[in-house]
């Protein structure tokens, strides 16, 4: 792309914006570089990883590079086994910090989430290894640990030894010369200790001069009595330096081996930034990801990105489909040239890879080139009129154009004899529409509005312009070509009636015709655009309302489900409670079965029996499963007065079927339901024909049935074999399993004592060939121990 393009659309602009989102130097830097591209497969993953980085920070946020450096100068000694500086470890342990925060960051979004970026952020290297050495030896860019080396932490620890003991004796050569010192004070010169001695001292105190203030009244002495001791503790400074140095090969040793990884880490890394950065401005911008899918624009709320957003005015325009050239009138600071720069700076930026300001599925097409005539660039230092500088860049451009160049052109002609100016834009306009190069021209001339009209390929546009308030409102009307309003605008700011009456006298008829036209058509348009905008509203308020009433639909159906769930797994707990207390009632029964005496406790045990079916119903009703309002019977070929004993029915309020055992007596009647046998409402009863039909058609099943109540009346939980000959236990016990499992017993106990054994074995022989029994055991504690046995049905 051409920099003049550039430079008057403001690129730069935008490219300062994208440089204060990145986090590093590589990552401005490689934000400072980008240029807009011409290959359109290139375009498309540029813009792709632009929107890849959006959607992840939309997600969670941006992961961070700041601390990241460039470090590949630092490689060079690392090939060649030399070795880096403190500050060269610690920017290449960043480097592995900043990639492991980076796969972090990646990995929180999940193990299935794969986009266009996660190839770069499963390529990154950390080493954990020489990360943790390295900070272990490393505190800053000059302190290395004393912990670094075993050799350095004793070296250091004679040093500091070495201090004390120069301190104390300059301490004492303070305490007995202190009348020769300038000051009661210790100084480092060429790195030994040395006292302030006064001028006229120098002679008689015993030591070696290092140095002289400015004026020459002050000598910087070491004491003889600390020469030897500043020596030794200059050798063992030197000795750390050495173990320091020793200790920085060893840690380049660890990375040589790793440099490949840690420059692929680098480049990725600075890759990453930028492409961070890109997706930052996108979310900053509310931008979205233009589409290059054909050689046409269509840009759809487009805004400028250097305009105020509160203040900006969204355009929406297309170019290229069913024309190639677009006239823009109207008067000025009407918005002709802001709508020239949001063409040609959206173009570069979505060349660029960045995402554009206007709404998604908006359209740009990959063009080699944007030419820009833009603006007052009137050169006095070549002497050249508004008109010949517009000129020359024109011939310029026309020279270099072609059908995949963007043209955009401001104030076409201008700036010289209105006939003439026109003539030759419609000339220009004319030689780029046989050449099917694309273009956007703005104008005052009327001529150019007429060839809009008359011309195929060319459209008109204008932006709209609001008389009474004397401002432009900044839209952009396509289709409709503006009216300069020169007479209204004159009127509104106080010019005469008359004087405005006699210019337009000077108007010749087509003209004025023409101006009517095109106000007749304005008004129109906006009419029509107003119903379209109200249209809108209604639409979107019609769409709004719908969401809204499928939300609160889903809400409600949620809410149901969650409730009925609820109402079931109550429903489930009353009924298991109900079982248990029947079962229990039943092993009573049996209990009593044989007992004449125990006429009086059945009877209060069916008075229990009873207050806990009641209970059972009111929990059911509770649940809104047992509730009368709330059941929904379909409709029954026999009402609940109609039932018949041996008729099968559901009981709404459980949820179950049964069979009715008793005509109904005053709205009630006993229904037999498994085993349990409860008197009901008959308004809680629903006939089930078909069931009914096919229960009397099989006399058979329907006599097992009321065996089987015989048998849950009669049968125990258990049989006594004791005192029996196996021939004589054998056959009892087969028809004791038999009706117990008719009666639905689960559990059974067989007493036949310890004896020789033969019994029990006999009977465990039995028990393992049944086919009702699925385990068995001997008995606990409490069952009768090895002399009975227990068995499981079913």
């Amino acid at each position: 792309m051409n920099k003049k393009a550039l430079h008057i659309l403001e690129y730069e602009k935008i490219i300062e914006m994208l440089v204060r989102e990145a986090d590093s130097d590589p990552g401005k830097d490689k934000c400072r570089r980008l240029k807009p591209i011409t290959k359109r497969d290139e375009i498309i993953v540029l813009q792709s990883q632009t929107g890849a980085a959006y959607n992840r920070i939309l997600k969670d946020d941006k992961p961070s590079f700041h601390g990241l450096r460039d470090i590949r100068r630092s490689l060079k000694p690392l090939e060649k086994e030399g070795f880096l500086s403190m500050s060269e470890l610690l920017d290449i342990c960043r480097l592995f910090e900043i990639a492991k925060d980076a796969q972090a960051a990646d990995d929180k979004l999940g193990e299935d989430y794969q986009d266009v970026l996660s190839g770069l952020f499963n390529s990154l290297v950390y080493v954990p290894e020489v990360v943790t050495e390295i900070n272990r030896c490393i505190i800053s860019e000059d302190e290395m640990a004393d912990d670094a080396s075993a050799n350095l932490s004793s070296i250091r620890r004679s040093i500091r030894g070495m201090d004390d003991r120069i301190r104390e004796q300059l301490n004492k050569t303070i305490a007995s010369s202190s009348e020769m010192l300038r000051d009661s004070i210790v100084t480092i010169r060429d790195g030994r200790y040395c006292l302030p001695v006064r001028s006229e001292f120098k002679g008689s105190f015993p030591g070696m001069i290092h140095d002289q203030s400015s004026t020459g009244s002050t000598f910087f002495i070491e004491p003889l009595a600390v020469v030897n001791l500043n020596s030794e503790l200059a050798e063992l400074h030197a000795k750390e330096k050495a173990e320091i140095q020793k200790i920085l090969e060893d840690l380049s040793r660890l990375l040589a081996p790793y440099t490949s990884d840690i420059e692929k880490d680098y480049l990725i890394l600075s890759d990453l930034d930028f492409i961070f950065a890109k997706g930052n401005l996108a979310k900053r911008m509310r931008a979205s990801e233009p589409l290059f899918q054909g050689k046409y624009i269509q840009l759809k709320a487009a805004r400028h990105p250097l305009i105020d957003p509160k203040k900006v005015v969204p355009i929406d325009v297309s170019l290229g489909k069913e024309y190639d050239l677009l006239v823009i009138t109207g008067p000025n600071t009407g918005g002709k040239t802001v709508t020239l720069k949001t063409i040609g700076l959206l173009t570069l930026m979505g060349q660029a890879g960045l995402h554009i300001p206007a709404k998604e599925h908006s359209h740009l097409r990959c063009y080699d080139e944007v030419f820009a005539d833009i603006g007052d660039e009137q050169s006095i230092e070549q002497s050249l009129s508004t008109f010949s500088s517009h000129m020359t860049n024109t011939v310029s451009i026309l020279k270099k154009a072609n059908s995949r160049c963007l043209i955009l052109f401001d104030e076409l002609g201008a700036g010289t004899d209105p006939v003439e100016g026109a003539a030759l834009a419609i000339a220009i306009l004319d030689h780029l529409k046989k050449r099917r190069i694309t273009a956007v021209a703005t104008t005052h001339y009327s001529e150019l509005k007429l060839y809009a009209l008359q011309e195929k390929y060319v459209e008109n546009a204008s932006c709209e312009f609001d008389v009474e308030s004397l401002s432009p409102t900044y839209r952009l009307m396509v289709g409709i070509p503006g009216k300069s309003n020169a007479f209204a605008i004159s009127s509104k700011l106080g010019l005469s009636d008359e004087i405005i009456s006699a210019a337009e006298g000077r108007i010749g008829t087509r003209e004025k015709s023409f101006e009517d036209v095109v106000s007749d058509l304005e008004e129109k348009s906006l009419s029509a655009e107003r119903e379209r905008e109200k249209a809108i509203r209604f639409r979107e308020n019609a769409e709004s309302h719908k969401k809204k009433l499928e939300e609160k639909e889903e809400k409600l159906e949620l809410s149901k489900d969650k409730i009925i769930r609820r109402a079931n797994e109550e429903a489930r707990e009353i009924l298991e409670k109900a079982k248990k207390v029947a079962d229990e009632s039943i092993r009573k029964y049996n209990k009593w079965m044989n007992d004449p005496d125990a006429l009086r406790a059945m009877e209060a045990e069916r008075g229990k029996l009873r207050d806990a079916m009641n209970e059972v119903d009111e929990g059911l009703d509770a649940t809104g499963l047992g509730s009368k309002k709330n059941r929904s019977k379909s409709k029954s070929s026999k009402s609940p007065e109609e039932l018949e004993v041996g008729d099968i029915v559901m009981v709404h309020s459980m949820g179950v079927q049964g069979t009715v055992s008793s005509e109904p007596v005053k709205g009630k009647c006993y229904v037999q339901i498994g085993i349990l046998r409860s008197e009901v409402d008959i308004e809680d009863l629903e006939f089930l024909e078909a069931q009914t039909k096919q229960a009397k058609k099989q006399a058979t099943i329907t006599k097992a049935g009321n065996l089987k109540l015989r048998k849950a009346m009669s049968v125990h939980t258990e049989i006594n074999l004791i005192g029996k000959t196996v021939a004589e236990a054998l056959p009892e016990l087969e028809k004791y399993l038999d009706d117990a499992a008719i009666a639905g017993l689960s559990q059974v106990r067989i007493i036949h004592g310890m004896g020789t054994g033969a019994l029990r074995n006999a009977v465990h022989e039995e028990l393992r060939r049944n086919p009702h029994v699925s385990t068995y055991r001997l008995g606990e504690q409490g069952e009768g121990g090895y002399g009975a046995t227990v068995a499981m049905l079913g």
